[in-house]
């Protein structure tokens, strides 16, 4: 209820406002709105639904209608009751039965149900046992031919039973003939028989679908198992030191199975034939090709005793195709800056490769015992000079790289002659150089000795470089004539002493005085070139290429740690866990550990 004071809500009993106290009117009817609008009779609620489509289905809630039949049948049933009661009355003023006795019922079929609704009434339902044959009145003897129902009245005063046949009918239930009876009991036994019922088919019909279930399932994997042990068996072998495949076809010992790829026959041995194929002979003829992998079919045929060939299922597998390898020497990368006219390409393939060089075939360069194969290429002074290496590998798929040497374009030409060295023990090393004649020709870098007596004439000087430190040393040239663009050379090459000369100077750094003064001092050390010797295993490597690992140079093996660059001229490339005599000098420091260039590297 509403304040009509403060507008606050208030429960309809409460005399006072419980916000302000204001004194609440009192309505005709204590009972609520809700309560009288609940018995008007309106149409049950409805619930509209939306499905995914949207469209829109107006129904009403199937509880609201079930409790509404509930309702019906309890008041049809009361009214049942008091319609039979009004019956007996008027049957016994009529005489048909005594008016001050009491009905009870008896049915003449067993079940399991008993209740007592009434101290005044009891109610047998269907099936309850009958009276005994000793309470039975001795004037109704021949009630025990009858068969139907036996209704029993008892006198209220003498407490006596009278007996009385009615015809037989077969009911689940009797009405109780108290009027205040529900009448609930029925309606639960019909749903509790429902539910039984609906347990009994569920459970009937979940073994019947287990057993057909598991059933299949046994069917299934038998056919499975017999299909696998009849299907052939392919697995990854070497035949003749190359890459194969062994096919194990089975079959009853005796028979021949021909094979039409492969041309041949096998005997079967111990319930199969066995089949060895080389991977290669399905690719070798095909040109061109570039897939890595290659699906490849057999086609079996069973020989019968009369000479007659029977198809047998067809054997597919699949197949790694090889690549034809190309290791690269020179240069380190595909993309180089180049300053000569001619450059040196080295790098390595199988023994017995086909090679070609810009479509060219230089198939005769390559050594038959390392595969080495080294191309002098022309570089023009034209920006990108580009070579494409096309290799093709006995047993394997052709491999191609693509190297791009770089020349600054030049209006004023500089080269350096073919034969110039890119790596020395020498201090000193003499330099030929061809440029316009007439020119004007400068050395940027050390040098000693210039000679451009030829200059104006054929354009050729020389005169010799001079390294002032260990590792890459770069020789610049310019070149300058009027009217033209200055060209520019910077060479490179890489200077470090013959072992005898380089290792004369080498300190240990095994020991632990010389270890901490290369740390306490490594800037000075690596600008004069300190050399060290280093006699520990490589514990592990930072990278592959180039090749940095770390070295633990102390005699305990655990304990002052170096890590080197591997520049070593002997072609080694170090093993994690090996030992090593490794020369080398100062370079720097990395992540807090003294770093060495190693130049020359011997097994320990």
């Amino acid at each position: 209820m509403k304040c009509p004071q403060c507008g606050a809500w208030n429960r309809a009993s409460l005399p006072r406002c419980m916000k302000c106290g204001a004194e609440l009117p009192q309505e005709a009817s204590a009972r609520p709105n809700w309560q009288q609008r609940l018995n008007t009779g309106d149409r049950p609620r409805e619930y509209q639904r939306v499905n995914e489509d949207g469209e829109l289905n107006t129904a009403p809630d199937e509880r609201d209608v079930l409790a509404d039949e509930m309702v019906e049948l309890k008041k049809r049933k009361a009214r049942g009751t008091l319609q039979q009661r009004r019956l007996r009355q008027e049957s016994a003023q009529r005489g048909a039965a005594p008016s001050g006795m009491t009905i009870r019922t008896h049915t003449s079929v067993d079940t399991f149900w008993n209740i007592e609704d009434d101290p005044r009434t009891t109610v047998r339902m269907h099936g309850a046992p009958a009276p005994r044959r000793s309470d039975r009145p001795k004037d109704d003897a021949d009630a025990s031919q009858s068969s139907g129902t036996r209704v029993t009245w008892e006198d209220s005063q003498h407490n006596e039973p009278l007996w009385m046949d009615q015809p037989s009918y077969d009911s689940h239930y009797m009405l109780p003939v108290n009027p205040d009876f529900t009448g609930k009991l029925p309606s639960r036994m019909r749903f509790t028989r429902r539910i039984v019922y609906a347990l009994l088919i569920f459970l009937m019909v979940s073994i019947c679908g287990l057993c057909v279930f598991f059933g299949a399932h046994y069917f299934m994997g038998r056919q499975a198992q017999v299909a696998e042990q009849n299907r052939p068996i392919v697995t990854a072998s070497i035949k003749d030191e190359l890459a194969a495949h062994t096919i194990l076809i089975p079959g009853e010992d005796g028979q021949q199975i021909y094979i039409r790829e492969l041309h041949t026959s096998y005997i079967v041995t111990d319930g199969f034939a066995t089949v060895e194929v080389a991977d290669h002979i399905w690719y070798d003829e095909i040109e061109d090709f570039v897939a890595d992998t290659l699906d490849v079919t057999l086609t079996p045929f069973i020989k019968t005793s009369s000479g007659q060939q029977k198809p047998m299922d067809l054997i597919t597998y699949q197949i790694d195709v090889p690549q034809s390898t190309i290791t690269l020497n020179t240069p380190d990368n595909l993309r180089a800056d180049v300053v000569t006219s001619m450059y040196s390409i080295q790098f390595v393939v199988r023994p017995g490769s086909t090679v070609y060089m810009n479509d060219r075939d230089i198939s005769d360069t390559v050594d038959s015992q390392t595969g080495l194969c080294t191309y002098n290429a022309t570089v023009q002074p034209i920006g990108e000079n580009i070579f494409t290496i096309r290799v093709r590998s006995q047993y394997c798929r052709e491999n191609s790289v693509t190297l791009v040497l770089y020349r600054e374009p030049q209006e004023i030409p500089l080269d350096l002659a073919a034969e110039t060295y890119t790596y020395t023990t020498l201090q000193k090393l003499q330099i030929s150089v061809t440029t316009l004649p007439g020119a004007t020709v400068d050395v940027l870098s050390p040098h000693s000795d210039l000679d451009i007596t030829n200059l104006n004439s054929t354009g050729e000087f020389t005169f010799y470089a001079t390294f002032d430190h260990i590792g890459d040393n770069v020789i610049t040239i310019t070149s300058s004539y009027p009217g033209k663009k200055t060209s520019q050379i910077d060479y490179t090459i890489y200077y470090v002493p013959n072992i005898d000369v380089y290792s004369r100077s080498a300190w240990p750094l095994n020991r632990q005085a010389e270890y901490s003064e290369l740390v306490s001092n490594i800037t000075y050390r690596t600008e004069h070139n300190q050399v060290y010797v280093v006699m520990a295993k490589l514990d592990h490597l930072i990278s592959t290429k180039p090749q940095i690992g770390v070295f633990y140079a102390g005699d305990d093996g655990v304990s002052q740690p170096v890590v080197i660059q591997n520049y070593s001229r002997t072609n080694t490339e170090w093993e994690v866990g090996s030992y090593y005599r490794i020369y080398g000098d100062a370079q720097g420091t990395y992540d807090g550990m003294p770093m060495l260039n190693g130049r020359y590297t011997y097994l320990y």
